[in-house]
């Protein structure tokens, strides 16, 4: 049966080490940073609105919390720091060409590429999924990669 006097443990066998950290999915976390409402955490649909902390927001669910003014309400983290409608600027998004998600039926035997983003830069056509970074103009809303507002070099809109 075991430690019957004959066996004699050895320490790797009875001290255990500290618990390796988990890592966080890079490409998950993406998905839902750029995907999905930082608020209710549904997708992300027109209109979309960003607070100056650069998170996404459905508009419905920013003004649903803004109008929600019961004591039983749990504070959400991710939008504590909005006040009113006013700290929060509507976005004019491109639309990718190429993106094809919400145009076909999802029967669950297709692959879903997730890396292939919703909207681009309409300058320089960077798909905005996550991997370059992104700025918007807080007069009028206007989406643009930092490649494209570094070649670009002027703080008005082109359009």
């Amino acid at each position: 049966m075991g430690c019957d006097g004959g066996t004699i443990p050895k320490r790797h066998e009875l001290v255990k080490g500290p618990r390796k950290v988990e890592k966080v999915d890079k490409v998950a976390e993406l998905v839902a940073r750029w995907f999905y409402c930082a608020l209710s955490q549904e997708k992300l649909r027109r209109p979309i609105v960003a607070c100056e902390l650069g998170r996404l927001y459905n508009k419905d669910a920013i003004i649903e919390f803004l109008l929600d003014k019961s004591p039983d309400k749990t504070p959400m983290e991710s939008a504590s720091h909005i006040k009113s409608i006013k700290n929060v600027t509507e976005l004019n998004l491109a639309d990718n060409p190429a993106w094809s998600g919400d145009k076909e039926s999802i029967k669950g035997d297709k692959y879903d590429d997730m890396q292939s983003a919703r909207f681009i830069c309409p300058v320089v056509g960077l798909e905005m999924n996550g991997r370059h970074r992104f700025c918007f103009l807080r007069n009028c809303g206007c989406v643009f990669s930092e490649r494209a507002l570094k070649e670009i070099k002027s703080e008005v809109c082109h359009k």
